[in-house]
């Protein structure tokens, strides 16, 4: 079998060769090169070739998001990005995620080299993740175009209408889902029903991540916090490290967040959020299960299925990692696998057919 082969990219010594070397303890990965900078990283890819490359955000004589910038439009290939645990680190990795970065790995502002090893695991998987991960190039618009994005734009509903409070929606992704969710709250309409998120992501990062879709989406988004009422309008982000699920309360939903042991290797969890979903919403959630590796929430996406909760999976075209709405499918959980662009629009208007309401187009 192959090797995948992995090029290791970042300004500090100790931090190359600890990758290096935890990289070349697994025996389906090899690191064939590491680099001090995008410049000596550049001549690297061009003479190497390599499968996957680990990329340290900040840098010396170019940062990691100008380099990853250039690379996705004229060489696109699988990025894992090496970050800071904090704010700005966050708000670095989002925007790295948003260009084509696979996926990231959170390393500490101290304790590096311990923290490193303590990561090793999760670096390798991540690595093998990005290996099979489908990569899109990166167009950049030209500066005539960019006056014109707004009227180029997609209409948009400007409200669903009249609906009932009781109806949720309910989303799951992984790897690629920080871009798919986005995707779907942005065509969201101000009077949606409330949308409860859980996202595989680490502390320190939901934060930011949810600020940054607050000002993108016509919905307010935030990350959940325990006890909340559960708003129309609204989108509810499981913060990192806690899992997040929904509870009635008289006519109301909570939320509910809260720490506990790992679920299906991962906290937040799926499983734990649409597993809430099937037991209090029943027949009036819809869940959404986006790009992910794994299995997680399948089996309780089924569970929605089974309680009356109307079921989409994102198709494998448009999935950066199919692995999780295939494993939804194959649980027979799904109602409808569609591509991204579609899942809003079409979630729109199967919420407009069950509650018979008219919806009005800007």
């Amino acid at each position: 079998m192959s090797k995948t082969r992995v090029v290791v990219v970042d300004d500090s010594a100790l931090v190359r060769s600890l990758l290096t070397e935890i990289i070349n303890r697994q025996p389906d990965m090899t690191c064939i090169g590491s680099a001090a900078d995008p410049y000596a990283a550049r001549e690297m890819i061009r003479n190497l070739n390599p499968d996957v490359i680990t990329l340290d955000v900040e840098m010396p004589r170019m940062d990691g998001i100008d380099f990853l910038s250039k690379l996705m439009r004229l060489r696109p290939m699988p990025v894992v990005m090496v970050s800071t645990l904090t704010e700005r680190g966050a708000e670095v990795t989002l925007k790295a995620l948003e260009l084509g970065a696979v996926d990231f790995v959170a390393k500490p502002k101290i304790g590096v080299a311990d923290g490193l090893r303590l990561l090793a695991d999760e670096i390798t998987d991540k690595v093998r993740i990005a290996a099979k991960a489908r990569v899109s190039k990166l167009v950049a618009p030209p500066p005539a175009a960019a006056a014109a994005t707004d009227a180029a734009r997609p209409v948009l509903p400007a409200s669903i209408g009249r609906l009932s409070t009781e109806k949720l929606i309910f989303i799951g992704a992984s790897t690629g889902g920080t871009e798919a969710t986005k995707e779907v709250l942005m065509a969201l309409p101000p009077d949606s029903p409330a949308v409860v998120i859980t996202q595989h992501m680490p502390p320190g990062f939901t934060k930011s991540y949810a600020a940054r879709l607050d000002g993108l989406c016509r919905i307010r988004v935030a990350e959940a916090r325990d006890g909340e009422r559960i708003l129309p309008g609204h989108a509810y982000i499981a913060p990192g490290g806690l899992h997040l699920s929904v509870e009635r309360s008289g006519a109301n939903y909570i939320a509910r967040v809260q720490d506990g042991e790992p679920v299906n290797r991962h906290k937040p969890s799926v499983e734990v959020l649409f597993k809430s979903a099937a037991r209090v919403a029943g027949p009036n959630a819809v869940a959404i299960m986006l790009t992910g590796m794994g299995a997680d929430g399948a089996k309780a996406m089924r569970e929605m299925r089974d309680a009356g909760a109307y079921c989409v999976a994102q198709d494998e075209a448009s999935c950066v990692v199919f692995g999780m709405p295939r494993e939804a499918i194959a649980a027979g959980a799904v109602h409808e696998v569609l591509p991204l662009k579609e899942i809003a629009p079409h979630l729109i208007e199967h919420l407009k057919r069950t509650v018979g309401t008219a919806l009005s187009r800007v």
